[in-house]
Formats: structure tokens, sequence, C-alpha cells
């Protein structure tokens, strides 16, 4: 039913008469340079009867589209209260009679909200401001019975949201949409909508591939709404423990959404953990929480956004009087870590006082002198953040601008140019226009994003200004700001620099559904070296990449600049030679034979008969086949190189002569990838950093990037603050109690790969223990790979013996580890090693040389076999266990057509003796990786986990395949598959190759903490100088051997003079045994891979009910142990 509205004008004094010429003396619209005259009470009265009776719905939106196109155009925005329309849509809109008025009313509000705020802004601060009730009153109709007033509802709000600007968003709608939710009698369908607000305002700040303007607006979004966390999390939070379902999934979302804005990569991993603690808060969870953040090496500077999901928190968990001696130590600990990375005192001054009197309390109260102790140190820690008490800004901080300030500017301006106007209503208007103006301003300046002043500050005074001042003075405050910043922040680097420009663009790229980096900008000179830095997995690779193949936005095609990218390739035609492979090159064949044999003669590859160029490209070594790239790159006249980790297979020298060819060569600009600091610090001119989606320069070399930008420290440290990797403990080997006895021994080696004239290795006698920390060192070629091949049984010695410990089990890297799962490129990690370990063996173990029957092999197995035990000649057709007999061990055999009651049990050096020495070794291999694996449970979880102790995304592991992995993280795929069944030696050759700096830190933190033995092909000289007193020295096919050197423990971050770290881990890495010399063993006895012989006494019968009392205990105790755990061994050695 139709209700008609009051012809009379309301009793507000400053709301204008009826007549036409008084309206237009007081009101008149500056938005159009085409004004109307403004309308008569009665004609907005008959509009607005129109509107609340019509028959549709678009009548009504086609009415109110006319009212409001009619207001902006003559009276603006003093027409929203100086004709009481206002009102009337308050009271249409509760009028609980008549469902069409209900939904007239939204219509009205919804073409309000869509053409007024992009008309005139200052109507903004009349829905959010001066009338604070609008938008609840399109809220709370969400919770309408007729679902056209819903609709109508949604659409309003869906309009405001749309059209206002990101400061307008945070500054004006957020603060309305916090405080609907704190009312305790709104509609829970309403608080659906405002929650669902929040979640849309968040994720319209996400990182994107939008233009450059959408993105700095996305950044301004996110910086100011990060802010406000600290008001927004307690409120959503509340909402997940609605007992309104609908409420708590909604509030989940929203809870979801705004924790992306943290842009924290050390919180990232925890955030899933930290809003199931906030939607299930009990003592377990909480306990989780904390023990995930204390296990988190905080290292990105912390910002009000981590501070404001954090602090609650660790709070609850400072403040509950039940809480356990051992969670708090973990909470002091974070708190103490989290603080000293807030660099503004401004924020340490919002937070830490709420977390500084619990932790006054642990300090107090704390039953622990541990726990009490390390309280006293974060309390020292949160005064020094918190600053001088006096409030002062210290340690060269510079002082952010204020609202206070930024409103003081506005007045002056405004009053210099004849302030505002006089109209009725204009001073209210004023008094609250000018503090939430000041409030945008405040935020773009202090994000430095001082061209969005002039947008926030000129539209809103368009209407209240006079004589059209209002450009003047959004532009002197704009210019004021500019010149402070600069003030402030140093001016712009001038690109007009007098040097050869050859790139200048701005792109943005993405992996996959992965964003790398968005809007930034990359400026290449002629002539400069840039270092390109950044974690693994930021899209170091991914970029030169997109370069070389032309793909990036806005690069030069290949035409224009001719770029060429050096990367490790390992799939070359192994039996063509260097020079024939070069020739037959497509891009290379132009260049003529002569000169390509010129060009690698230059790199190292001599001519001539007996020259390396006629050598097969399968027989070079890593550190050649680099060169051999480089030759390439040199023969295409490359104006940009392209280098991802040139030095990677480098010896000293040719890593020299790299430096000095890039130094020289000063036509040449470079875009450098290297782990190598000290490669980085001679080379570079400039560094490009990876922050935050962007590409940030430092001119400059390593060193003095380090020194702008200190948390970057971890490239001159080796540290695990940002990845770490965490080695499986490597068990017992039977029989071996000591660390410095040997494990693995060659003696007397040859050997010579088929068709060349010079033997690789000869006379080569050496040993390995459990403490051993062996670094391999040799120029490129001279046959270091060759020797641990041997080592490892990758290879047989044409002369000479390799022996190893029966039970011995070697975690072995290749040289190009990238070998080890290129046959698997479509599994994922996890799938990768559920098949290597499926039958309870190392698949890789057995595609071993020295596991291939030959056929000598074969036909030794056809041989009869007379033990002379009356039985005659057998054939053997396996091995069914195995035993220990006196020092060393007897097997069962089983004899071929035979039942298993005929085995007999045969030792060890009898079947070596007969031939069988290929058949042992496979039984012993099965016995050691059975030992290794009896304590793994080959289940994905349990992958997961093995997987993130190494150092990998468990989201990536299970989900994504090899081939889609970068090179660093298929290296701790590989890295993973070594370990997985707890290895006593680990044998890396190369392994600093593809790891970006933190995987390099946190692999040597692990290698220095790991109990077993460990031996390495490096030329990391920071790398074997931390972890390695003893080097063997190749050159000229001969094994040099320098042990006791002194291990750079310095080099390591958390190593101080006097630590536990330093000093344990020194004193057990220096503990070589004179094994490692390879001495024979004297007067011809066992050597050190024998059992030693111990004489024992005669027991007494007491003594021998003891025995067996103990081996009862350890027989039930192993009964109640978990599913797959091995049988203790049952020996009368107690000790």
């Amino acid at each position: 039913m139709p209700h008609e509205i009051s012809a009379r004008p309301p009793a507000n004094p400053s709301i204008p008469t009826t007549t036409a010429a008084n309206t237009t003396a007081i009101m008149i619209s500056k938005t159009t340079s085409h004004p109307l005259p403004p309308p008569t009470y009665e004609d907005v009265s008959a509009l607005l009867r129109s509107i609340f009776t019509a028959k549709t719905s678009q009548d009504a939106l086609d009415d109110s589209y006319r009212l409001t196109d009619t207001l902006i155009r003559s009276v603006g925005f003093r027409g929203l209260n100086g004709y009481g329309i206002l009102p009337e849509i308050r009271a249409a809109a509760t009028d609980k009679k008549d469902g069409g008025r209900r939904e007239s009313a939204m219509i009205l509000l919804g073409a309000f909200f869509e053409r007024f705020p992009p008309a005139q802004p200052i109507a903004e601060v009349v829905f959010l401001l001066q009338d604070g009730s609008i938008v609840p009153l399109a809220l709370d109709a969400l919770a309408d019975k007729g679902s056209v007033v819903k609709e109508s509802a949604q659409y309003a709000l869906d309009a405001l949201y749309s059209n206002l600007k990101p400061e307008s968003l945070v500054t004006g709608l957020l603060p309305v949409l916090i405080k609907y939710l704190g009312k305790r009698t709104g509609k829970w369908q309403g608080t659906v909508g405002a929650m669902e607000l929040i979640g849309r305002m968040a994720d319209k700040a996400k990182l994107g591939m939008g233009s450059k303007e959408e993105e700095r607006e996305k950044e301004v979004m996110r910086e100011t709404m990060g802010k406000r966390l600290s008001a927004l999390i307690p409120v959503v939070e509340a909402g997940m423990h609605d007992l309104k379902s609908e409420v708590s999934k909604q509030s989940l979302k929203s809870m979801t959404s705004l924790t992306t804005l943290l842009s924290n990569d050390d919180v990232a991993p925890r955030i899933p953990l930290l809003i199931k603690t906030m939607q299930q808060p009990s003592t377990e969870t909480l306990q989780k929480a904390i023990h995930a953040l204390s296990q988190t090496t905080f290292v990105a500077i912390v910002t009000s956004p981590v501070l404001a999901l954090l602090t609650p928190l660790l709070e609850r968990s400072l403040n509950t009087p039940t809480t356990s001696q051992e969670v708090l130590r973990q909470t002091v600990v974070v708190v103490e870590n989290l603080t000293k990375l807030v660099h503004d005192p401004v924020e340490a001054r919002i937070f830490l006082p709420k977390l500084k009197p619990g932790v006054q309390g642990v300090k107090d109260r704390a039953s622990l002198p541990e726990v009490r102790e390390l309280a006293t140190r974060a309390v020292n820690v949160i005064n020094k953040a918190m600053g001088d008490d006096d409030g002062l800004i210290t340690n060269g901080q510079i002082a952010p601008v204020t609202t206070e300030d930024a409103q003081k500017i506005l007045e002056r301006e405004v009053k210099l140019r004849g302030g505002i106007t006089n109209l009725p209503g204009d001073a209210e208007i004023w008094t609250l226009a000018k503090s939430y103006i000041s409030e945008m301003i405040k935020e773009d300046a202090n994000l430095r994003q001082n061209s969005r002043i002039a947008l926030c500050t000129g539209p809103y005074l368009a209407q209240i200004t006079k004589d059209d001042q209002a450009d003047m003075v959004a532009d002197a405050i704009q210019n004021l700001y500019i010149e402070e910043d600069h003030r402030k922040y140093g001016q712009p680097i001038k690109e007009d620099d007098g040097e050869i420009e050859i790139v200048n663009t701005d792109f943005s790229l993405a992996y996959g559904g992965m964003l790398l980096l968005s809007h930034t900008n990359i400026r290449l000179l002629k002539g400069h070296r840039y270092g390109l830095c950044g974690r693994n997995g930021a899209g170091k690779s991914t970029l030169m990449r997109s370069i070389a193949e032309g793909k990036l936005e806005g690069f030069p095609s290949k035409e224009q600049l001719r770029t060429c990218f050096v990367e490790h390739n390992q799939g070359e035609d192994a039996d063509l030679s260097i020079i024939d492979f070069v020739s037959k090159d497509p891009e290379l064949r132009a260049e003529g034979r002569e000169r390509i044999s010129t060009v690698l003669a230059e790199v190292g590859f001599t001519s001539g008969p007996e020259g390396r160029q006629l050598q097969k490209v399968g027989s070079l070594s890593g550190g050649w086949k680099m060169k051999l790239a480089l030759a390439r790159a040199m023969l295409m006249r490359a104006d940009v190189l392209l280098l991802d980790e040139p030095t990677n297979h480098l010896d000293v020298a040719n890593v020299k002569w790299l430096q000095e060819y890039l130094k020289s060569h000063t036509e040449i600009t470079s875009l450098i990838v290297s782990h190598d600091s000290g490669f980085l610090d001679e080379v570079c001119t400039d560094i490009y950093h990876y922050e935050t989606k962007k590409l940030v320069n430092y001119p400059g070399n390593l060193a003095a990037f380090v020194k702008r930008k200190p948390e970057a420290k971890s490239y001159y440290t080796l540290t695990a603050s940002q990845v770490q990797f965490k080695f499986p403990p490597p068990g017992l080997l039977t029989g071996v109690k000591s660390n410095t006895r040997a494990i693995v021994r060659m003696t007397n080696c040859h050997y010579t790969y088929p068709g060349a004239s010079q033997p690789s290795l000869q006379d080569v006698t050496c040993a390995l223990t459990l403490s051993s920390r062996v670094a391999i060192i040799g120029a490129n070629g001279a046959g270091k790979s060759t020797l641990i091949k041997l080592l490892t049984g990758e290879t047989i010695p044409q002369i000479g013996k390799v022996e190893k410990h029966p039970n011995l089990r070697i975690g072995y890297i290749k040289q190009h580890a990238l070998e080890h799962v290129e046959m698997h490129m479509e599994k994922t990690p996890n799938q990768y090693l559920q098949w290597r370990y499926a039958n309870g063996d190392d698949r890789e173990v057995l595609m071993k040389q020295t596991r291939v029957l030959t056929p000598e092999d074969k036909a030794q197995m056809e041989k009869l076999v007379d033990l002379g035990d009356g039985m005659g000649g057998r054939r053997i057709e396996n091995l069914m266990g195995r035993q220990k007999y006196k020092k060393s061990f007897q097997y069962e055999v089983k004899w071929m057509n035979m039942l298993p009651k005929h085995n007999s049990q045969v030792s060890r050096e009898t079947l070596l003796e007969l031939g069988f020495s290929k058949l042992v070794q496979e039984f012993d291999d099965h016995e050691a990786s059975r030992e290794g694996l009896g304590f793994r449970d080959l289940q994905p979880k349990v992958i997961s986990k093995h997987f993130e102790d190494l150092g990998m995304d468990p989201e990536i592991a299970n989900h994504n395949e090899i081939s889609g992995l970068s090179g660093g993280q298929k290296v701790k795929v590989v890295l993973a598959g070594a370990m997985w069944n707890n290895p006593h030696l680990l044998v890396l050759d190369e392994p600093t190759n593809f790891l970006d700096r933190d995987s390099l830190g946190g692999l040597a933190v692990a290698i220095r903490d790991y109990r077993g033995g460990v031996v390495m092909i490096s030329h990391n000289e920071e790398f074997v100088g931390a972890l390695c007193p003893e080097q063997w020295h190749v050159a000229d096919g001969r094994v040099t051997h320098k042990g006791h050197l002194a291990v750079s423990m310095d080099r390591f971050e958390d190593s101080r003079p006097g630590s536990s770290v330093a000093s344990s881990t020194a004193a057990s890495s220096a503990d070589v045994s004179a094994a490692n010399s390879g001495s024979e063993a004297p007067n011809g006895q066992a050597d050190g891979l024998g059992f030693k012989a111990k004489k024992k006494k005669k027991m007494t019968r007491a003594q021998q009910k003891e025995r067996e009392v103990r081996r009862r205990l350890r027989h039930i105790e192993w009964l109640n142990s978990p599913k797959g755990t091995p049988h203790p061994v049952d020996t009368d050695d107690e000790a």
C-alpha cells in the first residue's frame, strides 16, 4: 500500500525553504559546467513519492537515478540533508508493514552510493561520518524476509564498495563495519554481510597481474588495512566463535583473507595453524601454535600486521596460569625473536606494552632458572625496541606523518586560498571532512604514494571551497609532501647518468599459478654486471629463462639485443667431439670452424691432435662443461650474458679466469645468479634483490648491498636462519663402537677410463670413519668424482680393492645431482621416494655397477660348490640369512633344487674365496637397507615430514611434479632420497651447486651437526673451510692427504667463542683417527674393517642367569615397540 510523503518542509532551520529563488541563492553545484536550477521541495517530494510507490523495481531504480542526477547537477551533496531525503529513506527502510517501501529505500540508497562518490566525493563524509546509520541500515536489510529487499540491500552495499577509493574504504567504510560488528543487537545476516565486505577488502589488496595503477592501489589498500589489523582481528575472531554457523563460516573466510595482508615469509607457513588456534581455542592448540612459532626463525622485518596476529596468542600464553614451564620458555623466546625485528618504535609502543607485563611476570615467578633468564633477556629487548620513554624517535628512525600534522597543513592551505563556503551545514561538514581527508593524506605520505595526495584532497574540497581553489590547495599539499619526502629519503636517482641504457622496462612475471614479480622495473646499463639475489624459488632462473626465450614483457627482442643464457646443460651429445658438437649448433654454424677453434682455445680447450677439442663431450667434467657453455656464449657475440650459477663445477683457477673475463669485456652486460659471495663481490657493479614481488636495485657489489641491508648478511655467513635442514641420525654399525674406526677403505687402487691413455687414479689408499669430515680438492678433470665413485661402489677399480663395513649405508649425491631424478620427472617428490624404497631396498644401490651381474658372475653362479661336508658339489640358489660368527659373519645358503632343511651356514670369508663377492655384497646391502628402514614407515604423511625436515614445503613435495621444480628444489628431493634410510656416510659431489645462500647455510649447519661421516667435493672454499678439517688433494692421478686443519667456525652465524655448539662440533670434527692415513695394520692382523677380538672370561652360573634375564627384558621391550623396529642383537657385551 503506497504511503504519502509529508509535504511540509522539515523543522531544521538549516534546510532551505521551498522557494526556487531562495534555494538558488543558497546552493549551487560545482560538479558540472551546465548546472540545473535547484529543485523545489515539492519536486523532490514528488520524486520520492514516485520512488516509494513504484510498482516495479525497475521503475523505482529509474526514478532513483533521476533524483540522484537532479541533485548532483543542482544542489549536490547538500540536498541529501537539505531536503530531508536521508530521514525519509530511514523511515521507509524501517517500515515493517510495507515491503515495497523497504525495497525502494534500498534502491534509492544504492543509486546514491553508485553516483554520488564518483561525482562529489565529499558525499562520502555524509554517508559514512555525518550519518553513520545509513550503512548499518543496508546491512540490517540483509535480514529482511523479502528476497527483493535483501537483493536491493546487497546492491546498495556493492555500489558503495565499488565506488570508494582504497583510502576511502579503509578510512571511511572499515570503521563503520567494525562499529556495526561490535553491536550485540545486530542481525546475523548483517554480520555475515559486514564480514564478507571485510574479506572482500582484504582480497582486493592481494598482489596480482593488474595494471601498474591497479597494483599501486592494492599496495595502498594492503598497507593501510594491515595497520588496522589490531582492531580487526579481535572482531573477526569473535565472529569465528558465533553460534550461528553462517557467521562462523564467513568469519573464518574473512580471517583467512586478512592473513594475506601480512607479507611475511617467516610467518606464512604457520598461518593455517594460527587460524585453527583462533577457531578452536584450547590449551592443546595454543601449545601447538607456540611450539610452531618457536621452531620458526624470524628474519624478515616484523611489522604491525604480524604483531597484530601474534600478540593475542602470545599474550594468552603468557597470562594463562596453567601454561607449562616449557611453553612459557618457548613463548618468551618467540617474543624476544619477534621484538628484535621490530624496527619501528611507534609500532613497538602499540603492541609490546601488551606483552611486557606477561614477560615480566614470567621473569619474576617462573620456577625454572633458565626460563627466568630467557624472560629477563626478552624484557631488555622489549625496552630497547620501544625506544626512549619520552616517545622520541631514536636510532635514526624517520618520524611518520600524523593525522594532526596533515590536518594543520590542510587547514592552513585552505585558509590561504579563501577558506570554505559559508553555506548552511558546510561548517559541520568541514569539521568532519578535514579529519577524513587528513587521515587519507597521512596514509599516502607514510607509504610514499605522494602522487595520490591530490586525488584524496582536491575532489573532496571542490564543493566546499571558494572560487574553485580546490585544485590549487591539493597541488600545494602534494608538492609540500613530495619535498618533505625528498628531504627524508633523498632525491630519486636520476636515470640520465651519462651511461648507455640498453633495457628499461616494467613487467610482471608468473610461473604456473604463482606470481613471482608484480609490476616491477628492470633497467640495465651497458657494461654493468648485475647480481640477482633472492631465495630459492623466488624466480631468479625463471626470470632469466623468460628473458632468454623472449617472453619477458617489454624486453628487447634477440634481433635488437643479442642475449645468451649460460646454464647447466647436462643433455649434450656425449659421442661427439667438442669441436664437432659446437660446430653442429645451428646458431653457431655460420661462425666457421676456424673461429670456433680459436674461441675454444681461448677458454682452455687446446687444439691439435692431442688437444681437448677432439675429446668427446661425454668425457668432460662438470667444470669443463661449464667452460664449454661460456665458449658458446662468446661465439654468439652476446650483448647480454645471463649466467645461472656460473661458478658451479669451476675450480679456483677457472673462477679467477671467469672473473677476469667478465671484468675485461666492458661492452657486455651480465645478469648473474650465484651463491658464491666472493665471486659476486669481485664481479658485480649492481645488485638486484627480490623484495615483496619487486626487483630493487642497489648500486655496488655484494658487500655494499649487505651494508645497506643487514638482514641479507646470510650471503656472508653460513646460517640456518631461512632454511633449516634436519638430517636423521645414522644408527649403529655392528661392532663399530668408536667414531674413529675405519668403515670404508681403499687400498692401492688404480682406475683408467676406457679409451684413455693415462689412468685417472693410481695407487690410491685412504679410509673414512664415522667422524670423518673430508673435502676432496683438485682441478677440473683431476679425478675427484672418479675417487668418489670408487668409494661408493659406482665403479670398480682395475687394480686394488675397496672394502666397506657389511652394514654400511651410504647416502650419495652425484655431481650432476639431477641425474638421480631425471627418469622420474612426471612423479611428485613423495611418489619418487615411495618408488625408490618400495621393496625395502634402495633401488639406486641395486643399479650400481658393482651390483650388476656380468657374464663371468653368471657363470660363477653355475659352478658347483663342495664344502667337504659329504653332500658333494651343489649350486648356490640364494642367501637366506646372516648371523654374527667370530670376527665376521656366516650366511645361510639355500642350495638349488634342495629343501630348506638342507641349508648350510657358510662363513663370509669362504664365500668370498669361492668368488661370490657380489652375492655377498647384495645380501649385505639388503640387510643394511632393512636395518636403516626398520624405523621408517613409507607413508605419504611420514615422507612429507621428511621433506619438511630437509627444507622443502610439504605442499610442493606432495602435489608438484619434479619437472616443475627449480634446480634447488630438485637437489632437496635428491638429498631427501639419499637420507631416507638413515645413512652412516654422506657422500656429496659438488653439494653447493643449485643451492641458494639460505639453503647452503641450512645444509652447512646440518652437516656440522650430523653424527655420521661426510666426504664432499666442493670448490667453495667458504663451505669447505667451515666444515672439513681433513682434505684430500687430487692431482695427476694421485691423492695427497692433509689432516687436522683448523675449521673456520666463525663462518657459522650461531658459533661464538666458547659456545657449546662451536666447541663440541670442532672437537668431534677434528677427532680423526690415524686410520685415515691408510696405513696397513701391523703384523698382518685384521685391518680396521674387521671386528676386534676380545678375550672373554668364563661366566659363572649366576652371571649367566643375569644375562638371560637381560635378554628376556630386551625381547619384551622389543615386542612392545612400534611395528618395524629391528630386533635388538643378543650380545654378551652389555656395555
